[in-house]
C-alpha cells in the first residue's frame, strides 16, 4: 500500500527587522555633559550634531557613543562625564533652579566653581526643589537617572525638615497632618472649573523639637509636592516661619549653610538603596547642622552706677 504524501509546507522568505542597538543620540549627549536630555533634542532638531560626518537632525536615532564620532558644533565628544554626586547647604535667598527670569541668584552660582575630572566644568541639576525662602540639604548631581528615581513618588524616599511655625497647633491638627490632609494641589490663586484642585497627602512624621510661642517641629515626608509643608500648616490655621530640610534619605546634612561636600561611595550606594524603595539608616549621632542652635539668651539690662 503507498502511503500518500502530504504537501510540504512552505514559509515565505522574511526578514527580521534588526532592533537598533546603542542609546540614543540625546542621552548620549546629555551623558558627555552638553546638555540636559530636552535641550539635547533642540541641538539635534536644529541639525547641529554630526555622527560618522553626517548630519543627524531627528530625534529618536540610537548610536554606539565608545564606535560612533559624534560631534556637536564640529567638537568631538570625549565620552559620557565622570557621575558626580554632592551635598549643598542651600541658604535662604536662593532659587533651586539653572536660571532664574527674575535674576535671583541661583544654587548653581554656588556649585559654578566645582570642576570635572579633566579640569572641565560639570554640568550639575538639583534633585528635587527648595524654595527661594526654604534652606538646608540639597543633592546635586549630573546622574540623571539616579535623580528621576529619587524624585518619583512610588520610591517614598523619607526627607525630613524642621519647621518653625508660628502659634501652637493643637494635637488635633496634628494628627491631621499624620494622617495626610487635603492640600491645594496647585498656587493657591488657581482655581479650574469652579472649583480647587485638592489633594490628599501621604501621612507624615511629626515631632515636637522645641517648643514655645513659635514652636519647631521635626517633619518627615515620603513626597514633595510644591509649597507642600506651608501648604499642610496653614490648613490647621498655622503659618510656616521657617523650613531647614536636614535629611535626605540615610543622609544628614553635615556642611555650613552655602557650601557643599562631595558624597562618598557608600552614600551614593544608600540613595541608590532608596530610590528602590528599600529601607536605609541615617547614623546615630546627628551632625551640628542638622540639629537646632541653642536659643539666644536675652541680655539684661544693668543699672547705671551712680557717681559718687
Amino acid at each position: 500500500m503507498k502511503k500518500s504524501l502530504s504537501p510540504q509546507k512552505t514559509t515565505p522568505n522574511t526578514q527580521q527587522a534588526v532592533e537598533p542597538t546603542g542609546d540614543r543620540l540625546q542621552k548620549i549627549l546629555a551623558q558627555a555633559g552638553i546638555a540636559s536630555r530636552r535641550k539635547a533634542e533642540e541641538i539635534i532638531l536644529a541639525g547641529r550634531v554630526q555622527v560618522n560626518g553626517v548630519v543627524v537632525n531627528t530625534l529618536g536615532t540610537r548610536h554606539d557613543a565608545s564606535r560612533d564620532h559624534i560631534r556637536v558644533d564640529g567638537k568631538l565628544l570625549q565620552g559620557p562625564e565622570k557621575q558626580r554626586y554632592y551635598m549643598l547647604n542651600k541658604p535662604r535667598g536662593y532659587v533651586t533652579t539653572l536660571e532664574d527670569p527674575e535674576k535671583r541668584p541661583t544654587v548653581m552660582q554656588l556649585m559654578e566653581k566645582k570642576r570635572g575630572p579633566h579640569g572641565d566644568m560639570v554640568r550639575l541639576y538639583p534633585v528635587g526643589r527648595l524654595d527661594y525662602l526654604s534652606e538646608g540639604l540639597l543633592l546635586m548631581t549630573n546622574d540623571g537617572e539616579l535623580a528621576n528615581s529619587l524624585s518619583k513618588a512610588a520610591a517614598g524616599v523619607e526627607k525630613t525638615y524642621l519647621v518653625k511655625i508660628s502659634g501652637t497647633p493643637t494635637g488635633e491638627g496634628l494628627d491631621q497632618i499624620r494622617h495626610g490632609i487635603m492640600i491645594d494641589r496647585g498656587r493657591l490663586n488657581e482655581v479650574r472649573s469652579g472649583r480647587r484642585d485638592r489633594i490628599l497627602t501621604s501621612p507624615a512624621k511629626v515631632e515636637l523639637a522645641r517648643g514655645g510661642d513659635n514652636p519647631w517641629y521635626e517633619l518627615t515626608l515620603t513626597e514633595g509636592r510644591n509649597r507642600q509643608i506651608r501648604k499642610m500648616f496653614e490648613e490647621i490655621g498655622h503659618h510656616v516661619e521657617k523650613i531647614r530640610r536636614i535629611g535626605y534619605g540615610a543622609l544628614r546634612l553635615d556642611v555650613p549653610p552655602g557650601e557643599y561636600r562631595e558624597l562618598t561611595p557608600g552614600e551614593v550606594t544608600a540613595l541608590g538603596r532608596a530610590a528602590q524603595g528599600k529601607k536605609v539608616v541615617p547614623k546615630k549621632k546627628t551632625p551640628e547642622f542638622a540639629q537646632l542652635k541653642a536659643p539666644v539668651k536675652k541680655r539684661t539690662a544693668r543699672p547705671a552706677r551712680r557717681k559718687a
